[in-house]
């Protein structure tokens, strides 16, 4: 029985998961952000510098790819939670 907590890895010979963006190379030259809901897309090196807009459920979030994002996913710097905080109330 395999714990929920470990992920398996992607086969070595499929190499990574991403989706090719038609737009890149346009997007390099303006500095326009690409738009996507592909939160499983790894980051490769040649994304460094460009900007996503990925999909939380709700809303594109805005996120600038930097070296130490390689090798990630887009998904894991979209968060989909709002943050939960307890307000008290006074009851008159």
């Amino acid at each position: 029985m395999r714990s929920s907590s470990v992920q398996l890895a992607r086969s070595a010979w499929k190499g990574p998961f991403f989706v090719p963006f038609p737009n890149m190379a346009q997007a390099m030259r303006t500095n326009t952000p690409i738009r996507t809901n592909a939160r499983a897309c790894t980051i490769l090196p040649n994304f460094v510098g460009l900007k996503f807009l990925v999909h939380n459920g709700k809303n594109h979030i805005p996120i600038s790819i930097t070296d130490e994002m390689v090798g990630h996913k887009l998904g894991e710097f979209a968060p989909t939670r709002k943050r939960f905080s307890f307000r008290q109330t006074k009851n008159k």
